[in-house]
Formats: structure tokens, C-alpha cells, sequence
């Protein structure tokens, strides 16, 4: 299933969600803390899912994740005059062996 079909079956989700909380609401009433707290989840929910949306329809997000930072690194042995100036690390000096 596509991104688009999972955020178009949420949204059908949460539309049926908000119906049943307006319907609770006029059933005991829309004064009580804790119909207040579950309308404002769902009005959260509702503000969430549609910044996801757009988060999910923008133009990056379509393009392969991560895919623009890789670093290729080859299998050739590194120019060991790069390394003339330092010590192996760990094993001391070359020129202080005894």
C-alpha cells in the first residue's frame, strides 16, 4: 500500500473518530473535563495527520531517503607518504624501539 492509500484510510479513520466524539458530546454533554480532553486529542490528532500530509506530499519526501549523502570509499590502499609525520597509534614511536 502506498503512502498516499495509508494517509487517505487514516484520514477516513479519524473522520469516524471526530463523528463519534461529536455524537458523545451531545449525548452527555460537552461541559465535562474529560469529553473537553478527548475533543482536544482528536482536534490534535486531526492538526497532526494533515502536517504529516503535507510532510509526506513535499517534494523531498518523495525522493530516496538518505541516498544524497553517501560517501564511496575505495578499496585501493591509501599513499603511505600521507603518513610519514605521525607514529603508528598506540605503538610508540618507530625511531624510539629499543
Amino acid at each position: 500500500m502506498s503512502v498516499h492509500d495509508e494517509l487517505s484510510t487514516l484520514q477516513r479513520c479519524l473522520d469516524d473518530l471526530l463523528r463519534s466524539v461529536g455524537r458523545l458530546e451531545q449525548r452527555i454533554g460537552g461541559g465535562g473535563i474529560d469529553i473537553r480532553r478527548v475533543r482536544a486529542d482528536a482536534d490534535h490528532l486531526r492538526e497532526s495527520v494533515a502536517l504529516l500530509r503535507e510532510a509526506a506530499t513535499a517534494p523531498t519526501a518523495l525522493a530516496a531517503p538518505g541516498r544524497g549523502d553517501l560517501v564511496t570509499i575505495p578499496d585501493t590502499p591509501y599513499d603511505s607518504s600521507l603518513w610519514t609525520d605521525s607514529d603508528d597509534e598506540g605503538l610508540g614511536a618507530h625511531r624510539n624501539r629499543h
